[in-house]
């Protein structure tokens, strides 16, 4: 039997499935449920995962299928035995430790572009590091964004896009061969891509010679 909130997600994700064909966000979802935080979403998903309602499909950040719906309104309040029944204990709920795994696309130039490297390699991350949409990874290589608290050997998170406002940090293709992490703007007629280390000049581009890739979503570092 659900609890009121467990039924009340499970609900919300199986008409958001409905609608867009896409599950909600942590963040949505916590939003739609008035938690405080998104560490109570990542809860009641392990629940409803051990009770079998729910499963998360590997390899693919927002990627939740509803297995089985419970009775609208069947909540643990409404409940009542029917017969004397011994239940066994369930075991204790485990902390909530999310991970995604995301395709890691080689290394990316922090300074001078290089040649972007395709992989099959796949790079566990916090869920909690990822917001919506198509993520990947890159491990940095230079030291031209290190005013930006990114460092050589940093794993940078991209959500896949192709456009960029100014002032975002993003994986430009130049000519078609060459990616590099930078800053994007806007400059007349021409596109800039601005380094965050002092000892680096920004690089110049017809619009286009750039084609962007993605926008830094996040970092992972290890120690």
């Amino acid at each position: 039997m659900l609890t009121k909130k467990q039924h009340e997600l499970i609900c919300f994700i199986a008409d958001r499935l409905a609608d867009t064909g896409v599950s909600p966000s942590f963040e949505e979802m916590k939003d739609a449920l008035d938690l405080k935080s998104k560490s109570g979403v990542h809860r009641l998903i392990s629940a409803l995962e051990e009770r079998g309602f729910l499963r998360r499909l590997p390899n693919r950040a927002r990627a939740l299928e509803v297995v089985k719906m419970p009775e609208r309104g069947e909540t643990k309040k409404a409940a009542t035995p029917k017969s004397t029944v011994v239940a066994m204990p369930r075991p204790a709920p485990q902390p909530a430790n999310d991970v995604i795994e995301i395709p890691l696309h080689g290394r990316i130039a922090a300074g001078v572009p290089i040649e972007a490297l395709e992989g099959s390699t796949m790079l566990p991350v916090p869920a909690a590091l990822l917001g919506s949409g198509d993520h990947y990874a890159l491990e940095v290589a230079g030291d031209s964004m290190v005013e930006a608290g990114i460092f050589d050997g940093d794993y940078a998170l991209i959500r896949r896009q192709e456009t960029a406002r100014d002032g975002e940090i993003v994986v430009a293709l130049i000519d078609e061969m060459e990616a590099t992490l930078k800053y994007f703007r806007n400059e007349g007629s021409m596109v800039r891509l601005d380094p965050a280390n002092r000892s680096y000049d920004p690089q110049r581009y017809r619009p286009d010679q750039v084609r962007v890739q993605g926008k830094l979503a996040g970092l992972l570092r290890r120690y």
